[in-house]
């Protein structure tokens, strides 16, 4: 092994090393804020007949807020100019994706969950996956229980990538923004009572809706290929194949030549 391969491979080392005690610090720092977070929240609603209700509602907004991240990762992975950006890594992205999709999910099962066996959210268990079938704003929880199906397809499928063919899972897996569209209204419909959080759900979905658009109307390099070769087919059409008329063009001047004898 040459010195220029070795100290290759002791850079790259180095900086999975450094990734890695990154990862494990951020985790870290990231459960204890999360573990004082809800000891303040236990201890401030401790003894309210109203905790269940508040506890289910704030498991609600955050699975909200880790599904926009989570959509708006996706986008960010399938955009067309996702090549320019090169920190973090493709890797990386798709870790955090997968993260993300597991805490959305932790906490969508606490919200339903907590609202199901609170009484006094009159939602129940029916209610929490049958449309229609709550008594607490009906419509507005029924958005919230076709959202929950629709973003499970998507996580389901997305699991199943590399087991089936990538033409069956990624159509499926795009119901993903249509699981975010039906959240948003559920959350706008069902518990945007205040001013801040009618502000938190307007701003993250007009992001979402600029990086959809983004996403969805720029140019990709075959764009552009094709409309240079279509470009270039109108300037000079072509009749017939290159040989056929070369063949033509070897005959007719044989034909002007016995003409001429």
């Amino acid at each position: 092994m040459s010195h220029e391969t070795a100290g290759t491979a002791g850079v790259s080392h180095t900086r999975t090393v450094v990734w890695g005690a990154g990862l494990v610090a951020a985790v870290t720092v990231s459960a204890v804020l999360t573990s004082w977070f809800i000891g303040a929240a236990v201890s401030a609603i401790v003894g309210d007949r109203m905790a269940p209700w508040i506890l289910g509602r704030a498991a609600g907004l955050t699975s909200y807020l880790l599904l926009v991240a989570l959509v708006f990762l996706g986008l960010l992975l399938s955009h067309p100019r996702r090549a320019r950006w090169r920190r973090p890594s493709s890797a990386t992205r798709i870790r955090v994706h997968v993260t993300l999709s597991v805490f959305t999910f932790v906490f969508v099962a606490l919200h339903i969950f907590v609202l199901a066996t609170d009484k006094y959210a009159n939602v129940g268990w029916w209610g929490s996956f049958v449309p229609m079938g709550a008594g607490y704003r009906p419509l507005a929880v029924t958005l919230g229980v076709i959202g929950l199906y629709a973003g499970l397809a998507a996580g389901l499928t997305a699991a199943l990538a590399g087991r089936i063919a990538q033409r069956v899972w990624w159509p499926i897996h795009k119901v993903a923004i249509v699981s975010l569209i039906l959240v948003w209204l559920h959350g706008v419909l069902a518990g945007a009572d205040t001013a801040v959080l009618l502000g938190v759900y307007v701003v993250t979905g007009i992001a979402v809706a600029a990086l959809a658009i983004s996403r969805y109307t720029a140019r990709t390099t075959q764009d552009a290929v094709a409309e240079l070769a279509a470009d270039r087919a109108s300037e000079h059409p072509v009749h017939g194949s290159p040989a056929r008329d070369l063949t033509i063009g070897r005959s007719g001047r044989g034909s002007n030549r016995k003409q001429r004898r």
